[in-house]
This record gives structure tokens, sequence and C-alpha cells, in this order.
């Protein structure tokens, strides 16, 4: 699947802002202005004045809905969520070439709050995966204590995990060690009967 650098990049920010929602072993990661001020800074998301109380708010709803769309059952449902949300945001899509970029689309107005912002260019990213056939691969993480937000880019759309290096991993060696605890005891139980 191609799919341009600014799509990309907006599924990544996506991806993190989903993810920043508390889940049973994780509290909100956008709990207030300092979290919001350092997701903006690190995702370099542009355009962003100063922030406020009423932007934090925004920006969560905005990760709401998102999750939502990770979560629709069907291409028809995540259209109708995908919808609502660049309607909302007021969408209007320009050519840009900022921060060492090529040129690329931006789907935010001019002095957008971050939240409509997020929600503009977020939303029309989910909106090339939903229009190129590619929904099932909005996933969460398979791993039970892990529900991670991904997009699965693997070729052939078989990602079951957020990283495979801790999650999938973990799980893995998980599995190993109940089949090794298993040939053990079985080991033990034709040993003793003989």
């Amino acid at each position: 699947m191609q799919i341009p650098h600014d799509t990309r990049r907006a599924l990544d920010v996506v991806v993190a802002l989903v993810n920043t929602a508390a889940e049973a072993n994780q509290p909100d990661a956008l709990s207030d202005l300092g979290a919001l001020r350092a997701f903006v800074q690190e995702y370099s998301i542009s355009d962003v004045g100063e922030l406020g109380a009423r932007d934090l708010a925004g920006v969560r709803t905005v990760r709401g809905k998102f999750a939502q769309i990770f979560a629709a059952p069907d291409p028809r449902a995540a259209a109708t969520l995908i919808n609502e949300l660049v309607a909302t945001a007021g969408t209007t899509p320009q050519l840009t070439d900022h921060d060492g970029y090529d040129w690329h689309v931006h789907y935010f107005a001019p002095g957008a709050s971050v939240g409509d912002h997020l929600a503009a260019d977020g939303g029309m990213a989910l909106a090339f995966i939903v229009v190129s056939g590619e929904q099932e691969r909005l996933r969460r993480c398979e791993a039970p204590d892990c529900r991670r937000a991904f997009v699965d880019l693997s070729r052939n759309r078989s990602r079951r995990y957020c990283d495979s290096r801790t999650c999938g991993n973990r799980l893995h060696v998980a599995a190993y060690r109940a089949r090794r605890k298993g040939a053990d005891a079985e080991s033990s139980e034709s040993s003793g009967r003989e």
C-alpha cells in the first residue's frame, strides 16, 4: 500500500493521540496543558498558537472520535464518523511546503484550533485508508494487557501487536514457557510411571 508522506505522518499522529487515552494500566497522557504542549512539540504540529483549556478539551474530543473510528465495525460506519469529524473541523485543503518538507496538503483552515487541525488532517488520513479499502488496517493490539492502536502497514496485513519487540515478544515468550512447562510436566509423569 503506497501512502503519501503527509498522510503517513498524519496517521502516526492519530495513533499517538489515540494511545494517550487512559487505559487500565495507563493514566491519561493528556491530563493537562503541559502534556498537550509536549504532544504538539513531539509531533511537530505546525501552525499552533497559544494553547488553552479549550484546546485541551477539543483535542480530547477529537481523540475520542479517532478511537471510535478505530472501533468502527465496517467501512460505512468508519466513513460516517470520518465525515462528521472533518465537517465539524471545517476542512480547507491547501498546498504548503514548510519546515523542509516538499509540497503536501494541509486540510485545516488557517488559524484553526489544534483540535480542528488534528481532526482535519487526521480525519483525511483516515479517509484515505477507508477509500483505499483498507479499514481493517486500523487495529488494536491483540496482547491481552494492551489495547494500543496502530495502523497495520505490513504487506499481508498480518501484524497483530502494536510493537513486536514488546507485546509480541512477551506473548511469544509466555507461550514458549507454557509449552516447556507442559513438556516438563509430561516428561515427569512419564518418568514417574516407569
